[in-house]
C-alpha cells in the first residue's frame, strides 16, 4: 500500500491509499514493457524537424534498413514496433505526431451548400399567418357567396399554407418562448374559481413573528358604515312577529329596537314573539303608525264558491245537473240505464244502488249530466249531497206502488236545497198503476201539476219500456233554459266530490264535479282536507281527458289520501300553496274532533256519566267507496236500543288488512266489510285470535246483524210469573227442623226453585226463598195442582194456618 505525503507545514497523519492488487501481464505486454523500458534507457538524439514529403520514411538513428526489413528482436515481416499501426518512435519510443487532416466545411459533390442559401423559413411563416388572417377578415365581411358547383383541382405543388392552429412550414407548432407549455399550465385556472391559480412564491415571507408585526403596522380597514334608510309611513305588522323581523321592516339595528323596548319596560331578545300592543307602542316611540297585515287564510277553499266572484263577462252556457232521487225499487236506475243505455242494476247487490254515480248523456247535440243516488233510508245523507250540487231534481214515483216514506224525504232535501222538482211517475205499463193517485197524493206535499195551476212539472213515463223518456229530457233541458245556467270556464277549477275510494293499484281514486273553471291534467288541488296534483282524469267511460269543463263528471287520481263524499275542491296556483292548505284543513279536522270529544263542561257532565255508563258495540267498519262507509256508519248510530250504543272505532276506504284486525282484537270489536274482502294475511290474523268477521253486500243484513249484537249486549231483563196459589192448612213443629207448613195447592203448581211471597190479611209479611219441599218422607221438585205437601222457608219461622202463599219464577223478557 503507497502512503501519501504530508502537506507542507501539517501535522496531519499520512492517509493510506488504497491501490488495486497488481496482476501479472500477459507475455506479450510484458515483452513490449521491455522493449520500451530498454528504448529508454539509451541516450537520445537531439531532434530534427521532419520533412514534409510523402516518400518512404528512413529510421532514425543511421540504420538504413528498410521499415519493414529485419526482424529487429522480433518477428519477420514486421517493423520494430509489434503492432502495425503503432504511432511510437522505434528508436526512442515516444509516440510520432499525429500527421494533421484538413476539416474543410465546403460541401461534397453532390450536396447542397445550405450556408450560400439564406434560410427565411420565419418571415414566410408570418406572412403567411398574416394572409391567412386577412382573408378570413374579408370572409366574414362580405355575405356568404354560394358554393361552385364544382370544387377546383388542388395543386400538389402548392405550399401548405399555415392555419390558426400555430403549424409552421415543417410541421409542428410554434411555441412562445422556452417551455411554454409549463408556463401556460400555470396560468390556467384548473380549480373553476376564475382566477389565476396562485404560484408557490405568492406564500407570505418571513416567520409568524415578523407577519405579525407586519399586520399590526397595517393600516386597517374601516368599518362598513350602516346607510341610513327613513322609516315607513305605516308599519305592517303580522301579530307573532319577533324584534329581528321589526328590524326589517323599520330599517334599524335589532340592538337598537332592544334597548328601546328596554327603556320602554319591555325586556325581550330579537327572537322572542311580541305581541299586538307591543308591537304599536314601538311604532309610536318611532313616531309611525302601526297597521296589522291582514292575513290570506289558505285553509278557507269556501271563499272560492262566493257567487260575488264570478266575473258575468266570462260566463257560458253550460249542461244542467240532474239528480235522479226516489224510493226503492221504484225505477229510477232504470231510468238511468236507458239514459245511458248501459246496465247497471245487474251489477248491484239486490238490484240497488249502493253508491253514488254521475253520468253525461247527449240529446240534440245538447249534455246533460245525472246524478245517481241510492234510494234505501241508508243512503240519507248521500242523497242530500247531490242535492246540494245539483240543479235539477227528477223525482221517480211507481204508479203502483205511490208516494212512500223516502219520496217524501227526497221532496224535502229538494226543498232544502231550492231546485226545481220534474216528477217522473214511472211504471205506468204495469198492471194496477194508478198515476193519477200519485199526482193527488203529491198534491199534498205542494206539488202541484201544471195543469191543475201548479208549476210541477209531471211525466209520465215507463223506463223499461221507454215510454215517454224523451219527452222527460226535453222537460229538463226546458227548465234548464229558464234557470239560465251559465258558469265561467277561465277561472280556476272548483267543484265537488260525488265519490271517493281507495284503489289498490291507482291509490285514491275521486269522482269530482266540475262546477266553475276548467280541470287541467297536473292542477294542484286541495280535496276537503286533502291536497295533490292530478295524475290523470276519465271521463264516465274511462277514457283519459286532458280537461274537463264546467258541469263534466270526471274521475281524479293524484291525491295523497281519500276525501270524503260532498268535500269541496279548489285549484290552487302552486303545489306549495296547496300542500300549505291541505296540511292547515287536516290540523283543523283533527283538533276540532280532539276537541269536541274531550271537553266537558257542567252542563255536560251528567250526560258524559250517563254515557260512561252505557254499554258498547265496538264496530270496525270496512267499504269499497267513502260514501257507503260515511252511509253505513251513520245507519249503525241510528240503531235505537235503549242502554246500548254503537261505538265506531275505525272506518275506511279498502280491502280488511293486518292493521284493521289487530285493532278489533285490542278494543273487542267486529269487522264489518261492505263489498270488500280480507288480506290473506289478515284472514290468517283474525281465524288465529279469533275475531268476528262479517260481510256485506246489503246494507239491511249488516243492520240486522249489529242490531241483534246491540240486543244481547243489554243486561237481562226478567219479569215476575206467578205459577201457584197455596193455602197454608196446618203447622208441624219439629226441634230440629223448626217449623213445617202443611198446605194444599188451590192452583197452578209450586217447584222447588220458585220464590214464595207469604200474604196475610192482604198484606205481604214475608218474600223469600223455599227451604225445602215434601210430600210424606219424600223431598220433591214439584207438586201440581190438588196435592197436599208440606214445606219451610227460608230464613222465616213465623208461618200461620190460613196464611196464602204465592209461588213464582223470574222470567228472562227478551228485547224487542
Amino acid at each position: 500500500m503507497a502512503e501519501e505525503k504530508k502537506f507542507s507545514g501539517s501535522n496531519r497523519k499520512t492517509r493510506k491509499m488504497a491501490v488495486p492488487e497488481r496482476k501479472e501481464l500477459p507475455a506479450s505486454q510484458r515483452r513490449h514493457a521491455a522493449k520500451l523500458a530498454d528504448g529508454a534507457a539509451k541516450p537520445a538524439s537531439p531532434a530534427r524537424p521532419r520533412p514534409k514529403s510523402n516518400g518512404p520514411r528512413k529510421e532514425q538513428g543511421g540504420q538504413g534498413r528498410p521499415q519493414n526489413g529485419g526482424n529487429n528482436g522480433g518477428r519477420p515481416g514486421q517493423s520494430g514496433s509489434r503492432r502495425p499501426n503503432n504511432r511510437s518512435n522505434n528508436s526512442t519510443g515516444r509516440p510520432m505526431i499525429r500527421e494533421k487532416k484538413s476539416w474543410s466545411t465546403k460541401p461534397r459533390e453532390g450536396q447542397i451548400n445550405y450556408s450560400e442559401k439564406k434560410d427565411d423559413s420565419l418571415k414566410e411563416y408570418v406572412a403567411e399567418n398574416k394572409r391567412a388572417k386577412e382573408a378570413a377578415a374579408k370572409k366574414a365581411a362580405k355575405p356568404a357567396a354560394k358554393k361552385p358547383a364544382a370544387k377546383p383541382a388542388v395543386s400538389t405543388t402548392a405550399k401548405p399554407a399555415a392555419t390558426s392552429e400555430g403549424k409552421g412550414r415543417f410541421g409542428g407548432s410554434l411555441a412562445s418562448g422556452g417551455n411554454s407549455q409549463r408556463n401556460n399550465t400555470r396560468k390556467r385556472n384548473t380549480n373553476g374559481t376564475g382566477q389565476q391559480t396562485p404560484r408557490r412564491n405568492d406564500k407570505p415571507h418571513g416567520s409568524k413573528k415578523a407577519r405579525r408585526i407586519a399586520a399590526k403596522q397595517a393600516p386597517k380597514k374601516q368599518p362598513t358604515v350602516r346607510k341610513e334608510q327613513p322609516l315607513p309611513e305605516v308599519l305592517e305588522y303580522k301579530v307573532g312577529m319577533n324584534v329581528q323581523d321589526l328590524s326589517k321592516l323599520l330599517h334599524r339595528d335589532t340592538a337598537e329596537i332592544i334597548k328601546k323596548l328596554f327603556l320602554l319596560g319591555i325586556v325581550t331578545n330579537q327572537n322572542q314573539s311580541l305581541d299586538e300592543d307591543t308591537i304599536e307602542i314601538l311604532a309610536a316611540d318611532y313616531g309611525i303608525e302601526a297597521k296589522q297585515k291582514e292575513e290570506e287564510d289558505l285553509a278557507d277553499i269556501d271563499r272560492f264558491f262566493d257567487d260575488a266572484a264570478v266575473n258575468e263577462e266570462n260566463l257560458e252556457p253550460r249542461a244542467p245537473v240532474v239528480t235522479i232521487m226516489g224510493h226503492v225499487d221504484h225505477g229510477k236506475t232504470t231510468l238511468l240505464d236507458y239514459l245511458r243505455k248501459t246496465n247497471v242494476t245487474a251489477g248491484e247487490a239486490g238490484g240497488i244502488t249502493q253508491h253514488i254515480g254521475a253520468y253525461q248523456a247527449r240529446l240534440d247535440g245538447r249534455l246533460i249530466t245525472f246524478l245517481d243516488t241510492p234510494g234505501h233510508a241508508a243512503f240519507t245523507e248521500m242523497r242530500a249531497r247531490g242535492a246540494n250540487i245539483t240543479d235539477i231534481t227528477v223525482l221517480v214515483v211507481a204508479a203502483d206502488d205511490g208516494v212512500q216514506p223516502q219520496t217524501i224525504e227526497a221532496i224535502n232535501h229538494a226543498k232544502a236545497a231550492g231546485t226545481p222538482i220534474i216528477v217522473a211517475v214511472n211504471k205506468i205499463d204495469k198492471e194496477g198503476a194508478n198515476p193519477d193517485q200519485v199526482i193527488n197524493q203529491l198534491m199534498a206535499y205542494d206539488l202541484v201539476p201544471e195543469e191543475y195551476g201548479g208549476s210541477t212539472i209531471f211525466v209520465k213515463i215507463s223506463a223499461k219500456m221507454g215510454q215517454n223518456v224523451d219527452q222527460l229530457l226535453e222537460m229538463i233541458l226546458l227548465e234548464a233554459d229558464v234557470l239560465e245556467l251559465k258558469a265561467d270556464p277561465t277561472v280556476p277549477a272548483r267543484g265537488s266530490v260525488i265519490e271517493a275510494r281507495l284503489d289498490k293499484g291507482r291509490g285514491p281514486v275521486s269522482t269530482v264535479l266540475v262546477q266553475q273553471g276548467t280541470l287541467h291534467v297536473g292542477d294542484p288541488v286541495v280535496v276537503g282536507n286533502t291536497y295533490g296534483r292530478i295524475r290523470t282524469m276519465q271521463n264516465e267511460n274511462g277514457q283519459d281527458i286532458k280537461e274537463a269543463k264546467p258541469a263534466t263528471p270526471v274521475q281524479i287520481t293524484g291525491l295523497n289520501e281519500v276525501p270524503s263524499a260532498g268535500d269541496r275542491f279548489v285549484v290552487m296556483a302552486d303545489e306549495k300553496s296547496a300542500r300549505a292548505a291541505g296540511e292547515e284543513r287536516a290540523k283543523r279536522a283533527r283538533e276540532e274532533v280532539r276537541n269536541s270529544s274531550s271537553v266537558v263542561t257542567l252542563d255536560t257532565l251528567f250526560n258524559t256519566m250517563a254515557e260512561k255508563a252505557m254499554k258498547s258495540v265496538p264496530v270496525v267498519v270496512k267499504a269499497d267507496v267513502q260514501g257507503s262507509v260515511e252511509a253505513l256508519v251513520g245507519s249503525l248510530k241510528k240503531i235505537e236500543v235503549d242502554g246500548v250504543k254503537v261505538d265506531v272505532v275505525h272506518a275506511a276506504v279498502g280491502a280488511i288488512n293486518e292493521s284493521d284486525v289487530s285493532l278489533a282484537e285490542a278494543s273487542g270489536a267486529l269487522i264489518i266489510g261492505f263489498n270488500v274482502r280480507p288480506t290473506p294475511f289478515a284472514k290468517n290474523q283474525a281465524q288465529a285470535d279469533k275475531i268476528d268477521m262479517r260481510f256485506y253486500s246489503v246494507i239491511y243484513d249488516a243492520i240486522d246483524d249489529v242490531t241483534a249484537a246491540m240486543k244481547g249486549k243489554l243486561e237481562p231483563v226478567y219479569e215476575e210469573k206467578v205459577i201457584g196459589e197455596i193455602e197454608v192448612k196446618e203447622l208441624f213443629k219439629f226441634s230440629k227442623v223448626g217449623t213445617i207448613a202443611g198446605a194444599t195447592v188451590e192452583e197452578g203448581k209450586i217447584t222447588k226453585d220458585s220464590k214464595v211471597r207469604i200474604v196475610r190479611d192482604g198484606t205481604v209479611v214475608f218474600d223469600g226463598e223455599l227451604a225445602s219441599l215434601q210430600r210424606g218422607k219424600d223431598a220433591v221438585n214439584e207438586v201440581k195442582f190438588g196435592y197436599d205437601f208440606g214445606f219451610t222457608v227460608n230464613k222465616f219461622n213465623d208461618i200461620k194456618p190460613g196464611d196464602h202463599v204465592e209461588a213464582y219464577i223470574m222470567e228472562e223478557v227478551k228485547p224487542k
